[in-house]
């Protein structure tokens, strides 16, 4: 079993940036692949970023692709979203997941454990 808990939301502007960071209980966290996501009012909750075990390989969604940056440090059990040029696009309450199998996931259902979110919100 799993828990994670994000942390690092806020009210900001646009253009501004943001650290998110979850962190993992537990002795396994540096065996487990790791994603963000997010979901706005009314819409789906959809893939941001996701990170292998080693935190040699990362993959992002095309809407944040060379904004913003995965990264991990398992000595923490922690895992990183940096968000620059934030647009108001981005407002949205972005969740930490894990999975414990498999390879780096862009589907929800393919993550085991879930944080409770953390909210970002953006102005124009």
């Amino acid at each position: 079993q799993v828990q994670l808990v994000e942390s690092g939301g806020g009210l900001v502007q646009a253009g501004d940036s943001l650290r998110l960071s979850c962190t993992a209980s537990g002795r396994t966290f540096s065996s487990y692949t790791m994603g963000w996501f997010r979901q706005a009012p009314g819409k789906e909750r959809e893939f941001v970023a996701t990170i292998n075990w080693s935190g040699g390989s990362t993959f992002y969604a095309a809407s944040v692709k060379g904004r913003c940056t995965i990264s991990r440090d398992n000595a923490k059990s922690t895992v990183y979203l940096q968000m620059n040029s934030l647009k108001p696009e981005d407002t949205a309450v972005y969740y930490c997941a894990a999975r414990s199998y498999g390879a780096m996931g862009v589907k929800s259902s393919e993550y085991e454990y879930w944080g409770q979110g953390t909210q970002v919100t953006v102005s124009s």
